[in-house]
């Protein structure tokens, strides 16, 4: 089966290269290159559908690294990598997003809508076609909207002389009303039937749901806290925020009472089920069944691996780790009892890195390295975070292999989860939030399952909890949405979401705001973080290297420095972080010059 995938995969990619290979940036719409596919011998029969929309999944499902980088820029983890776009020097001239590349994917999705029905199949077996060859045009159309917002929608195939070719950009409205038409056909006439289940990357009914649950909710937030489309700087046409987010509990309910899915947890194993999903060979295998909506699955046998190199190089190499978390995020994990750290410890900035990591949610040492940890030889000197590699001293390991076999340059064939049933839950909790309409029926059925799932005894919320009052700036105070961002960004940080999730909540500002470390109490003094009685980690603002020890030289290019002077909290990268400035127009992204001079009816998102 596998091998069979692996070629269908490989067949198609080569054709739809052949239909896109030569265009340029004014006919990535229209042109038929000699070597391309004949619809009326193509498109034959059922497996001629199956091979062409297998193809898309290369273009669409989200490769590991992209996952793991993805909350990079986020609120909630530092980089010593600078982002141009946080910084003032960034303009309209340096857009990206609108080359022949970046659309040429749409033009094999409509083509294959134009001519699938071609194909001998059953009414039923070609509705399930249409419905993944949509359910890909809504996710394509997803990206550019968060991108761009407003862009330009197409439903067909051009020909060169196609007045549209050079269309303005639909409203933001159009499109969305348009992408929900497609994920709506999709969740309708996609099979539930198991056996288009069979592998985690197939399209069927419940991956549709599962994104127009992620879609609705996206959709219905942002319009909730952006008084203005940000395409336009206007006021909305009509508030359709209250629709979306129905829209997205109704599709949300529809994956929970199919009774398909659950949460993977076996109370025995809570300390390590949670990090298994994203370090395992075989995660697909064992987590389709249960937890896994949607997913890339790997073989090294076939070598179908997930990366030019290891997972592990990101979380072991000086070279490309300096991944690390923010200490205003790491906050948020509850302890084991479910009442929040920092009202546990007034001081909390002030408590030490072993004492803060005590009677934690379970998932703070799946997600990240404490005392304790260990990688399969049994080594504990993987317990002690490495502050070369991981400035601020929280180092992760959500992604990090077991097996010392994975060694740095290694290649692993971790699964990827690209939709996972914890998220349907967080955003029915979300939704619900937000209209208003929590009750501790919905938290039992959500939050309630997701914490007890990471030890945390669940408590239903009778007050805002100060510390997340202030982390969101005090602009959200309700009880309830302000937990459901607290186990949002819990158990799904290091999954390409953040970005997204603090862009519609209107939070920009907590994506340029100084990143935060471990504390330290005393410079110059070696550090046994781990309290094995054998120091590790030394920070100076003297000397750059130490035998023997892993040094966090404070006098670095990137200008790392402690709260205090002497001591206090680390504050990483200041130099960097100096220069980034947060402008509202920075919820979009600018269309690149090239491609309004092409299109003489394309505007500029406001502010560019």
């Amino acid at each position: 089966m596998r091998q069979a995938m692996k070629t269908h995969i490989s067949i198609v990619t080569a054709l739809c290269l052949a239909i896109l290979a030569g265009t340029s940036c004014n006919d990535f719409l229209t042109e038929e290159n000699t070597n391309k596919i004949n619809s009326d011998e193509y498109f034959s029969n059922e497996a001629s559908l199956k091979i062409y929309t297998n193809g898309f999944i290369r273009d669409y499902a989200t490769p590991i690294m992209s996952f793991i980088g993805g909350d990079a820029y986020s609120d909630t983890q530092s980089w010593d990598g600078s982002y141009l776009f946080y910084t003032d020097a960034y303009t309209a001239e340096n857009g990206t997003g609108w080359s022949t590349s970046d659309w040429a994917s749409l033009r094999s999705i409509n083509f294959y809508l134009d001519n699938m029905r071609k194909a001998d199949c059953s009414e039923a077996v070609l509705d399930h076609y249409e419905g993944v060859g949509r359910f890909f045009r809504a996710l394509f159309y997803f990206e550019k909207l968060k991108t761009f917002g407003a862009v330009p929608y197409y439903t067909k195939s051009l020909s060169n002389d196609d007045p549209d070719l050079y269309k303005a950009r639909d409203s933001r409205e159009e499109v969305c009303h348009k992408i929900l038409e497609d994920l709506d056909y999709a969740c309708e006439h996609c099979s539930d039937d198991a056996s288009y289940r069979d592998r985690a990357s197939y399209i069927h009914k419940y991956v549709a749901l599962a994104l127009k649950s992620r879609f609705c909710l996206y959709e219905g937030t942002y319009r909730k806290y952006h008084a203005t489309d940000p395409t336009t700087g206007k006021a909305w046409t009509a508030d359709e925020s209250e629709y979306y987010l129905r829209q997205c509990v109704d599709a949300s309910e529809k994956i929970m009472e199919s009774g398909v899915y659950r949460l993977a947890d076996d109370p025995s194993n809570r300390a390590t089920q949670y990090r298994d999903m994203f370090a395992n060979e075989d995660a697909v295998g064992k987590y389709s069944g249960t937890e896994f909506i949607w997913a890339r699955d790997y073989d090294l046998s076939l070598n179908a691996v997930n990366q030019e190199f290891s997972i592990n190089d990101y979380f072991i190499n000086a070279q490309h780790a300096q991944y690390s978390f923010n200490r205003d995020f790491v906050m948020t994990y509850l302890m084991r009892d479910g009442t929040p750290f920092t009202t546990k410890y007034p001081d909390y900035y002030k408590v030490e890195f072993y004492d803060e990591c005590k009677d934690r949610d379970l998932r703070m040492a799946q997600t990240m390295r404490t005392p304790g940890f260990t990688r399969a030889d049994g080594d504990t000197k993987w317990g002690a975070p490495d502050l070369v590699y991981a400035r601020t001293g929280y180092q992760p390991v959500k992604y990090l292999t077991d097996y010392i076999k994975d060694a740095i340059n290694d290649v692993t064939a971790s699964d990827v989860p690209l939709m996972r049933y914890a998220e349907v839950l967080l955003n029915e909790a979300e939704a619900k939030a937000e209209l208003g309409e929590m009750t501790e029926a919905v938290w039992n059925k959500t939050i309630k399952l997701l914490r007890e799932r990471a030890g945390v005894k669940s408590i239903y919320p009778t007050k805002a909890d100060p510390y997340m009052v202030k982390y969101f700036d005090g602009k959200v105070t309700d009880k309830y949405i302000l937990e459901v961002r607290r186990e949002r960004g819990i158990e799904l940080t290091m999954e390409n979401q953040r970005q997204n999730d603090i862009r519609r909540w209107n939070m920009g500002e907590l994506l340029v705001r100084q990143k935060t470390g471990i504390w330290i109490p005393a410079t110059e003094t070696e550090l046994d973080l781990n309290r094995d009685g054998k120091a590790e980690n030394y920070v100076s603002a003297t000397v750059k290297e130490k035998p023997g020890f892993s040094v966090l030289d404070l006098k670095a290019a990137a200008g790392h420095k402690l709260s205090e002077g002497d001591h206090g909290y680390i504050l990483p990268n200041t130099a960097l972080v100096a220069k980034y400035t947060w402008s509202d127009k920075k919820y979009l992204y600018p269309i690149p010059p090239r491609a309004l001079s092409e299109n003489k009816n394309l505007t500029q998102n406001n502010g560019w």
